[in-house]
């Protein structure tokens, strides 16, 4: 039990063990890498370790204050737990009056990105001024053991008027308490919040350790645990919860959909296919954006004639070379640009389907530059 059951960023690890054994801890650390990767695990981790009861620099795991906080290994049962307390038909004000915190510690909170409702909860969750307010309050108060820790998961998902609240905080520091946030990149955040804060930045796992963890934690068949490693590029969290089946057809429809706009063909079935991907609620639209790059990044090794390209999707090899010979490195520049664009508007609330369309159309054969979309 401890850190070394943490696989993977051994540096971050190191570090975070230093700073603990130094008495030097950050204020605020700022954790940001793809999703299922172990940054809120990490986290966690660090909370048990800043406040185990037997241990400096690492956790036993097995004492009172260990166990207690351990059960955010789990936050999906807490978060049900709260989601109850407050109520199906909460409105508004109570949303932002009973917040939605995860807390099995006194010392140690967990806040995510609020989905409302339980049985049919919001498209888009995001952390909410109520639940940055009672962190600002909670921040300062005493430790009842070593120290505060504060995880703040999914914090791109604060509105960046929201956010000022949250940098308030870190503008004057709590001296025994810790704020962690995590995200998938500095550049989702407020570059004055990033500024202040310790940045650690995690790394995609090789597959061979995705296919370990996954031996370990899931029943699954050998093809199935080499498939779902492939296509979790390195995030072993996103590989545990994968419908294998589900994830390969929504790559080969995203695929499909590159391969209609770049051909200029078929404009009925391309936006009958854009129009269902906006539609998806199975996962959000910045996930089905990371297909889309995944694919886009595979391509880019393919048209610029690598050697021994290393194909996230291998799967689909035949497919990804067969298109690699349509188009070229501009092309794919411009396709990366315009989901570019599609990932900042997705904060602005944009029509989903109206940008799809228009950047499938931008690609098409005759088209030099993408259209912003939703124009």
């Amino acid at each position: 039990m401890g850190f070394p059951e943490f696989l993977g960023n051994e540096r971050i690890v190191a570090a975070l063990r230093g700073a603990l054994r130094t008495q030097r801890v950050p204020h605020a650390l700022l954790f940001t890498g793809p999703r299922g990767v172990g940054k809120f695990t990490l986290a966690r981790m660090f909370a048990q370790a800043a406040n185990c009861e037997r241990m400096t620099d690492d956790f036993c795991g097995k004492c009172a204050t260990c166990r207690r906080i351990s059960q955010l290994t789990d936050p999906q049962k807490l978060l049900e737990q709260g989601l109850v307390e407050r109520g199906e038909s909460a409105d508004a004000a109570t949303v932002e009056r009973v917040p939605l915190i995860l807390q099995s510690h006194p010392d140690v909170w967990a806040l995510v990105p609020d989905p409302v409702r339980l049985k049919s909860p919001v498209a888009r969750p995001m952390l909410r001024i109520g639940q940055l307010r009672a962190v600002q309050r909670a921040a300062y108060f005493q430790p009842m053991g070593r120290r505060r820790v504060f995880i703040l998961d999914g914090a791109e998902t604060m509105r960046w008027d929201v956010a000022n609240v949250f940098l308030k905080i870190l503008e004057e520091p709590p001296g025994s308490a810790t704020l962690i946030l995590t995200a998938p990149s500095p550049f989702a955040l407020l570059p004055t919040i990033v500024s202040r804060c310790l940045q650690f930045h995690f790394a995609p796992l090789p597959q061979a350790a995705v296919e370990k963890i996954l031996k370990e934690k899931t029943a699954r068949k050998p093809a199935e645990i080499k498939l779902a490693a492939q296509l979790a590029e390195g995030s072993p969290g996103l590989a545990i919860e994968m419908d294998v089946t589900a994830a390969a057809q929504n790559r080969k429809n995203a695929l499909g959909i590159l391969e209609r706009a770049a051909r200029g063909r078929d404009f009925a079935q391309l936006f009958a296919d854009t129009s269902a991907l906006a539609k998806d609620r199975e996962s959000s639209f910045e996930e089905q954006i990371g297909v889309f790059y995944s694919l886009l990044t595979d391509l880019l090794e393919l048209t610029s004639k690598l050697k021994d390209p290393v194909l996230r999707n291998a799967l689909l090899a035949k497919e990804l070379e067969s298109l690699s010979q349509a188009v070229d490195s501009a092309w794919v520049l411009r396709a990366i640009a315009g989901f570019d664009e599609l990932y900042a508007g997705a904060r602005r609330n944009l029509n989903r389907q109206l940008g799809l369309d228009a950047l499938a159309a931008s690609l098409a054969p005759g088209s030099s530059q993408p259209s912003a979309p939703g124009t």
